[in-house]
């Protein structure tokens, strides 16, 4: 379990403690509980620690948190839609890979309608990334290399074709004017094994995030072309402009958050919004997000849910128009 300071536990505490002043605050859960769809370690286990240090304070005993992999999250998903709908204690980590999965199918039968989503943790950015001695010395060069022929440059990330990662390298080939089915594209298992594959040359681009970025731009290994977001980030990437500054509308914000099964009293569902709420009020929480590499996107309960809702069906959208969705 990680420890807080003392200072940040009193810290979490006042603001819970004015939360449950300023009205009705729902109980919290009993046992609670955070479910990681993988193996400890990764993205998944890095969002339920987040909560798991965030709402220490507001709860009762300490928040556990379990791994349940398979299918990157389909395990997890399936598993909140049939024996554990109603569970008031657990919530689910996510991430918008997830959302994509759930709209290109790979997640079954259960869609973004048939879970409640609770809160997010945090958000993250898509970036264009290259060696620091690479050939390509600006965005521009690489979308002019794609659009005269999008097989002459090597692409690579953390994810198969129609991954989230694969949808990032597929924009810039289709805003060159290019067509995204005839890119080069070579798929590795995880951030770390495409970091290794651009520095050693088997690719020339990379379209990872940007919070993994900091140790290599501080080292002066990588640079990062442009940022999938929708203004500039602050320090240490204020000075690196967004790929839609550059001429591109092109952003790809990577949401993690958590969600509850459907069937769960809006009690139990009210309980963990409140305690999120209460954790974004203060500067810890933001402390917290940074620490993590994330960047802020506090937002929880019902504004959250039609949220997640509205950005799934954009990446359906994506994914019909890239041919990931069979008919």
């Amino acid at each position: 379990m990680m420890k807080i300071s003392t200072f940040r536990r009193a810290c979490f505490g006042a603001a819970s403690a004015l939360a449950l002043m300023a009205g009705a605050a729902a109980a919290a859960p009993e046992r609670p509980e955070c479910v990681a769809p993988a193996q400890p370690g990764g993205g998944f286990d890095l969002t339920c620690r987040i909560a798991a240090e965030a709402l220490e304070s507001q709860l009762p005993t300490p928040m556990q948190v379990t791994f349940l992999p398979g299918g990157i999250g389909a395990v997890a998903f399936n598993q909140f839609n049939t024996t554990r709908t109603d569970d008031p204690n657990a919530i689910v980590a996510f991430s918008t890979g997830s959302l994509l999965n759930i709209a290109t199918g790979k997640y079954g039968e259960f869609t973004q309608e048939d879970v409640r989503w609770v809160a997010a943790a945090g958000t993250d950015y898509g970036a264009v990334i290259v060696k620091a001695d690479s050939e390509f010395e600006t965005l521009q060069d690489v979308m002019d290399a794609f659009a005269a022929d999008p097989g002459s440059v090597v692409t690579g990330a953390g994810g198969s074709v129609g991954s989230q990662d694969w949808m990032k390298a597929a924009l810039l080939v289709q805003a060159a004017g290019a067509d995204p089915r005839a890119m080069r594209y070579v798929a590795f298992d995880g951030g770390g094994e495409s970091i290794a594959g651009l520095l050693g040359g088997s690719i020339q681009i990379y379209t990872g995030d940007v919070a993994e970025m900091v140790p290599h731009l501080e080292a002066g290994t990588m640079r990062i072309l442009g940022i999938m977001s929708a203004e500039r980030l602050p320090a240490p990437f204020a000075e690196i402009p967004t790929v839609t500054e550059q001429g591109w509308e092109i952003e790809w914000p990577i949401l993690r958050g958590f969600y509850m099964g459907k069937d769960v009293s809006d009690e139990d569902y009210n309980a963990y919004v409140e305690m999120f709420e209460a954790a974004y009020e203060t500067p810890e929480f933001a402390e917290l997000q940074a620490e993590r590499g994330l960047f802020p996107l506090n937002m929880a309960g019902e504004e959250f849910h039609s949220s997640v809702l509205e950005r799934t069906e954009r990446l359906q959208g994506l994914a019909q128009e890239f041919g990931l969705i069979q008919e």
